[in-house]
């Protein structure tokens, strides 16, 4: 068996694979700043859920992986490495990848066997923790918001590079009577607009495009507003089975099939380090 987690900025990703890479378990569960304990409490149920399954060959990866990896002596993936791995091996042919995650979008470019990634800085604006806020502006979750999306008429210009600005453009449309709707659709609008703009600063993004992470796997109307955008049809907009979990898949292949680990004792390194 191999293990792949992959620990973001606000959730954690962890799929098991056998010897053929096919995935036989997953889970994507926020971890509230708790990663360690988090990570034990999912080993745990990998145990539970998975007869007979005592040792795997273990990889992680992710913003918050490299330290978790190190404390604890197993290997690190780094996510970009990760992500280009299974989308080798289950989207070839790839042109371009865009993935949005809690706190990070990034942009990777596939060019004649070259690899180029454009992420964002220090700043989440245009990631899922900005949707998080515009949702609960609008009184709302992230599932409602995408709900609202369905049935806009009007999209609005908003900012998404901070939420405070989002906010100030977003309030007076409240105030004139603007939809939960419309607003809705305008939000996941500016979201594209930033990571387009922000992160592929005029480099044409065309061929075919993966969408990747999270929130474009969960909020069908985000990616929607990308497609919509990038003008993609059927055939050029790639939405890959499990596009939330690409960069564990990628550490899980890359997992070390000659080192297994136990992974109750790794749950009990875990636990060490609350």
């Amino acid at each position: 068996m191999k293990l792949g987690l992959d620990i973001g900025s606000t959730t954690i990703k962890c799929v098991v694979l056998d010897d053929e890479n096919k995935l036989i378990y997953s889970t994507y569960e926020r971890h509230y700043s708790r990663i360690t304990e988090k990570i034990a409490e999912i080993l745990a149920l990998v145990r539970t859920r998975i007869d007979g399954v005592e040792n795997a060959s273990v990889a992680l990866s992710g913003s918050a992986g490299m330290g978790v990896a190190e404390s604890v002596g197993v290997d690190f993936i780094q996510e970009v490495y990760a992500t280009r791995v299974a989308a080798n091996t289950f989207i070839p042919g790839t042109d371009v990848i865009i993935e949005l995650g809690g706190e990070d979008a990034k942009i990777i470019y596939f060019e004649n066997g070259n690899v180029e990634q454009r992420m964002n800085g220090i700043c989440a604006g245009g990631t899922g923790s900005f949707i998080d806020q515009m949702a609960s502006l609008l009184n709302t979750d992230i599932t409602g918001i995408n709900e609202l999306a369905k049935d806009y008429t009007t999209i609005y210009p908003i900012a998404s590079r901070c939420g405070v600005f989002a906010k100030t453009d977003i309030q007076p449309l409240i105030n004139d009577g603007a939809t939960k709707e419309d607003l809705s659709a305008s939000i996941f609008q500016a979201v594209v607009n930033q990571t387009i703009s922000g992160l592929a600063c005029g480099k044409p993004i065309r061929g075919h495009v993966a969408f990747l992470g999270g929130p474009l796997h969960f909020l069908s109307e985000l990616k929607t507003a990308f497609v919509r955008t990038l003008k993609l049809d059927d055939e050029h907009a790639i939405v890959p089975d499990n596009s939330h979990l690409f960069a564990a898949i990628g550490s899980a292949m890359n997992a070390d099939g000659k080192t297994e680990v136990s992974l109750l004792a790794l749950k009990k390194r875990l636990e060490e380090k609350v």
